[in-house]
């Protein structure tokens, strides 16, 4: 062999070398910090023995004779399964992060310490019940004793591998019941009402008048979506489902219109017009089984793992003592089950949206600020922010009557005018008892006990479905929800008046809307308006998703029950349902439009198309890309950037009535001198840069574009996966999955089209609960139960949620214990 190639041989064989030893080294660091899932260990803490049961997707069911023993054991699977997820979760909600990363998270750290979300948490424990803070201590004694057993950072997952390079010194603390209080309170800031409405209001009053940036917020739609509760108002004090509304002169509200100078996201980049749910639940009555049928699927920003972990909780015999035999999903890091069902009741959530957090516009003058023509003293506490490789960052929280100033470490909240500062007042930002209603819904056994956890439930406000095994269905609106001295909450108003704030005590719980067996016989909420204001006084917000998706869901009810009794599978097919519910609106005036060409030829897919957007539509690729076209064009040159609209279906009712104004100002593009558009110049130029765009990236043949080449998912890993290092990315982020949906369908993959077509939001879960029989539920999870990397049940359940397939959800121990693939014993 020439010597140049001998040397290349001898090379090439070093590198295999040092590459197959990498890779053995990673196999093996990888491997060591899987969980023990068979045999038998010892968990200090427990009374008695456990019995943990997990399928081949790594699900855990657990039995116990003891609640204290049930949530020990809770507390040690989440650990052995997602302990670096809860870990970062503290950190984060601590505002802490930087301890792990450095200097690169001090600003987001700055923005939790100004708003306190750990110091709410600790002030909440002393008020919880004795039985909560008594399970809440017990999980922490599991998380800790996995943590003990586990002390180096091969033991605990590849992610402490890969830190202690850049941080050799950290070492993860005890877990605490602050650490899981704490998390109910990053779930309430992600549930958040309509602060971004609010800040992107008063943006747009910078560049446009107020009627201009009114039309932008349109009222619901009730005369075409219903709302979801359509009967009953207050009466007597309390919320009475078979009252009717007085007839009375609507009260006058006054709006404050001041300004903020830039609004750019708060708390990341994730698409919060994404952000919402659809549950819905329907009577026996309706039903094949002669039981009701509960679906549920939360919309929330996609995360590697998933948010949600699934779980069984079982007492092996259900005592007062111990009352639990409960299955749903979980969120690691908090004991129990937020979303599932027991032996006797289901419930779902989604996202109320009332409008609970307000900015408060400040005149302060050094270190007092100004109320009702007083100087009054600022609130102040100082915050050391400690930074892994640097100096510790000491900040000074300052807070008036309304809350803490953000406007120092929220760029979103810049003061104007008069104003030299901003306050945010949130509900969250006061100890509440949220935890207390986890436990309580947990075990409540009918309609009542699930009303009295409900009316534990402060924030964030949720939509409650429920259903039981007697047939009953219900609905309930429970949350601390502010009354306002004046205004709507629907700009920020000045603070120093003291016109506008908040009343000592919130709308009290028995005037909630509350629903028990409608006359409809089924109960639909998608984030659309609660009740129409015509029969309710109360403020709850002014700003609800449109009702396209809970109209939508409604129809499909309402289309299978004229063939017949229900079942799973029409729930199943409703939540996969990806009719764009504007393309009836939208496609009759493009259709008008004079087009030749290229576009024109591509307009014609739309003559033909059914609405829907699956993987291989043609015709939904290029209405979607005719959509943004249409947005874009239209409101971007007369908005500020992060104002601008990212789609959805606010959208939908903005464009619905510019499409009856033909020569309305904002068809016009400003920065085009000489030249007004109208809106058939603004359509026109839509389809023909659609049809461009189109070209460019999937190629000039129409026929061959697929939706689902352009509608894709990432899973993103919430911190190694977007470190910027593409090694160390590639090793936690999974993906792309082709997704079909859209934003605002039924299934609500959403999109930003400001960004491109890539999935912001997704259905986070799918649940279905069927009440006839406990092991004929279904469920699905995005990703899988693992937050190891490279472990089996790492992202298994995400082909199969893609596709829109659904898991066995068992609750009987017969075909727990069946389905079973693993079985370890914990003993004390």
């Amino acid at each position: 062999m020439p010597r140049p190639l001998r040397w290349f041989a001898r090379v090439l064989s070093v590198v295999l070398a040092l590459v197959l030893v990498l890779a053995g080294v990673l196999v093996y660091t990888v491997r060591k910090s899987f969980p023990q899932v068979d045999g038998s260990l010892r968990l200090p803490g427990l009374n008695g023995n456990v019995e943990i049961y997990r399928d081949k997707y790594g699900i855990p069911h657990i039995y116990a004779d003891t609640a204290a023993d049930l949530f020990t054991a809770q507390g040690f699977v989440h650990a052995q399964d997602r302990f670096y997820e809860m870990d970062f979760r503290r950190h984060l909600t601590s505002g802490r992060l930087s301890e792990l990363y450095g200097k690169a998270t001090v600003e987001n750290d700055k923005a939790i310490r100004t708003m306190g979300w750990r110091k709410v948490a600790e002030e909440e424990l002393p008020d919880l019940a004795q039985d909560t803070r008594d399970y809440l201590d017990a999980y922490a004694r599991g998380v800790n004793a996995w943590l003990s057993a586990n002390p180096n950072a091969s033991d605990r997952s590849l992610e402490y591998s890969i830190l202690k390079i850049q941080n050799g010194g950290y070492q993860p603390e005890k877990w605490t019941a602050a650490d899981s209080v704490a998390w109910l309170k990053a779930m309430a800031w992600d549930l958040r009402s309509n602060m971004e409405d609010e800040i992107d209001r008063a943006l747009a009053l910078t560049k446009l008048p107020k009627e201009r940036v009114e039309q932008l917020y349109p009222g619901y739609p009730y005369d075409r979506h219903s709302p979801i509760v359509t009967e009953g108002t207050i009466d007597q004090g309390r919320f009475n489902q078979h009252a009717e509304p007085q007839q009375r002169a609507d009260r006058a509200i006054a709006q404050a219109a001041k300004t903020l100078d830039a609004v750019p996201s708060t708390m990341g980049t994730e698409d919060r017009e994404g952000i919402g749910s659809n549950s819905w639940v329907v009577s026996g009555e309706y039903t094949k089984s002669g039981k009701p049928l509960l679906a549920n699927d939360p919309h929330l920003s996609p995360q590697m793992p998933s948010v949600w972990y699934q779980a069984g909780l079982h007492c092996r015999k259900i005592t007062e003592a111990c009352p639990y035999d409960v299955t749903g999903f979980t969120f690691s890091g908090v004991p129990g089950v937020v979303i599932g069902r027991t032996d006797k009741i289901a419930w779902g959530f989604t996202n109320l949206g009332p409008d609970v957090a307000d900015l408060f516009l400040e005149q302060v003058q050094g270190d007092t600020y100004l109320y009702k023509g007083q100087q009054v003293k600022l609130e102040t506490r100082k915050e050391q922010i400690k930074v892994a490789g640097g100096a510790p960052v000491t900040i000074t929280v300052r807070s008036t009557r309304h809350g803490p100033l953000i406007n120092d470490v929220i760029g979103s909240a810049k003061p104007s005018g008069e104003a030299n500062a901003v306050a945010l007042q949130w509900t969250a930002l006061t100890p509440g008892r949220t935890a207390d209603a986890v436990f309580a819904l947990n075990k409540a056994g009918d309609w009542q006990e699930f009303r009295a956890a409900a009316a534990l439930f402060d924030v964030p406000s949720q939509n409650l479905i429920y259903a039981d095994t007697t047939g009953k269905i219900g609905y309930q609106v429970p949350g601390r929800i502010p009354v306002r001295a004046n205004g709507d909450g629907t700009w920020p108003v000045p603070g120093w008046t003291g016109e506008y704030d908040w009343m000592t005590a919130p709308i009290p719980y028995d005037q909630l809307p509350s629903v028990e067996n409608p006359a409809d016989g089924f109960i639909v909420t998608a984030n659309n308006a609660v009740i129409d204001p015509k029969r309710y006084k109360p403020l709850l917000t002014k700003d609800w998703a449109h009702g396209y998706r809970s109209e939508r869901i409604r129809d499909r009810i309402k289309e299978a029950l004229k063939k017949g009794p229900i079942d799973a599978a029409t729930m199943s097919a409703i939540q996969q349902d990806t009719y764009n519910g504007f393309a009836e609106t939208l496609i009759p005036a493009l259709m008008r439009v004079d087009l030749a060409g290229p576009s024109g030829e591509a307009r014609q897919l739309l003559k033909t198309w059914d609405r829907m957007q699956g993987l291989d539509s043609t015709a939904a690729a290029y209405f979607n890309a005719v959509w943004r076209q249409v947005l874009t064009l239209t409101f971007d040159d007369d908005l500020p950037e992060a104002a601008r609209p990212a789609g959805g279906d606010r959208w939908y009712e903005v464009v619905r009535r510019l499409l009856d104004a033909p020569d309305d100002p904002f068809w016009d593009d400003v920065t085009t001198k000489n030249i007004k558009e109208t809106r058939d110049d603004i359509l026109r130029q839509a389809l023909a840069s659609a049809y461009q765009e189109l070209s460019d990236r999937l190629g000039p043949e129409v026929k061959s574009w697929r939706w689902g080449d352009l509608h894709q998912l990432e899973l993103v890993n919430g911190s190694l996966g977007t470190s910027g290092i593409a090694p160390v990315e590639a090793l936690f982020n999974r993906g792309p999955l082709a997704v079909a949906g859209g934003k605002d369908a039924v299934n609500a993959t959403g999109w930003n089209v400001q960004k491109g077509y890539e999935i912001t939001a997704v259905p986070s879960m799918r649940m279905i609960v069927d009440l006839s029989d406990t092991d004929k539920s279904r469920w699905i999870n995005l990703t899988g139960a693992s937050g190891h990397a490279f472990h089996d049940n790492y992202w298994d359940q995400a082909e199969a949620w893609a596709k829109g397939d659904l898991l066995p959800m068992y609750a009987k121990p017969e075909s727990i214990k069946k389905a079973a693939v693993h079985t370890l014993k914990l003993t004390p």
